[in-house]
């Protein structure tokens, strides 16, 4: 998948990655699609949540595997409304 934008939240506790991925989205264009990294466990909940109550539309997360990720990261894809 594309991105227009991406936000490294690795190491980052909630709510840090959902108020960096607010920031982020706020100035991009309608339809820009922001990739977020995060490795905090609460992220699996909070983006998707921030989506539902923001309007915004919740693509997809996956698991990172590799030598670059800490166990438990993840990639969320969020596209703005």
């Amino acid at each position: 998948m594309n991105w227009d934008e991406e936000i490294d939240a690795i190491g980052l506790l909630c709510p840090l990655p959902v108020l960096k991925l607010r920031k982020q989205i706020k100035n991009l264009k309608t339809g820009s699609i922001v990739r977020v990294l995060a490795d905090d466990p609460a992220a699996t909940l909070d983006i998707p949540h921030f989506c539902n109550e923001n309007g915004h539309k919740f693509l997809s997360s996956r698991l990172l595997s590799g030598l670059n990720y800490k166990k438990g990261s993840k990639e969320y894809f969020v596209q703005k409304a």
